[in-house]
């Protein structure tokens, strides 16, 4: 990237100080791929999970990826893992999801955007199964959940959960959510002022462009870190309460905790 490109791209994200490290990658016309994807990872201190999911899509062998680690307000050595693995890795200062996201789909190459949570891994073939049912139809879609526990009652959360997205009881994501950059752009990206069901709101709006898909062929496991500490009942609870008030309240005050 030279340093006209940089200064471009920071003078889309004011405000916010923005560092960059890029890979040497292949450019579009050496990629025989037919769909070229973007896969992008907001880290928040996410130093313990991020390698697995880095090394995860380094297996996928799909010649169109490119990775991007967005780094927002870390203290820990996340920044270090990700240049390790990833395509880029920018830093910022500023904490949030839809920021970091945004900054992120901005810098991105490929057509296809998959937003990938920092504590989700995907399973190897699931890159290739996404490019193959994911059509020029679809305007938001996302995967088949697994949860990183045998636990039973998480089987059965992800069991319900993965059943309300294939049958579009809710349109939601289980740490992945995949739709076209085009859309995205052109909608402006994730709401930065929402901190709870980011996610949601996004599909919603994508909705406006095409169908919203489940891919059930496809598996990206995730990590129940925030069941563990804060109990399955009480996360069922929180999720349950979150639901309702979005059909009738404003959700731009309510914050997520951080759990690491």
């Amino acid at each position: 990237m030279d340093i006209m490109e940089l200064l471009a791209r920071m003078t889309e994200a004011p405000g916010k100080e923005v560092a960059t490290w890029t890979r040497s990658r292949q450019t579009r016309s050496q990629i025989k791929s037919a769909t070229t994807v973007s896969v992008i990872i907001p880290a928040h201190n996410e130093e313990a999970y991020l390698k697995a999911t880095l090394v995860a899509l380094r297996k996928q062998k799909f010649p169109g990826l490119e990775i991007i680690v967005v780094a927002n307000g870390c203290t820990d050595r996340t920044e270090d893992v990700a240049r390790e693995r990833c395509d880029q890795l920018v830093v910022i200062s500023q904490k949030g999801l839809g920021v970091a996201r945004n900054l992120g789909a901005r810098m991105a190459q490929g057509e296809l955007l998959i937003f990938l949570d920092a504590d989700t891994h995907l399973k190897k073939t699931t890159l290739r199964t996404v490019t193959e049912k994911f059509t020029r139809n679809h305007a938001a879609g996302t995967v088949k959940g697994k949860p990183d526990s045998n636990r039973l009652a998480y089987r059965m959360i992800y069991g319900l959960k993965n059943f309300v997205h294939w049958s579009s009881v809710h349109q939601g994501s289980s740490g992945v959510i995949i739709c076209w950059k085009e859309h995205f752009i052109q909608l402006g990206g994730f709401n930065e002022s929402l901190e709870v069901r980011e996610n949601s709101d996004l599909i919603k709006r994508l909705k406006r462009f095409g169908r919203y898909t489940y891919i059930g062929k496809a598996t990206a496991v995730t990590s129940m870190r925030r069941y563990d500490r804060r109990g399955v009942g009480n996360m069922i609870w929180m999720w349950i309460k979150l639901w309702f008030e979005s059909l009738f309240k404003d959700l731009k005050d309510r914050k997520y905790e951080t759990v690491r």
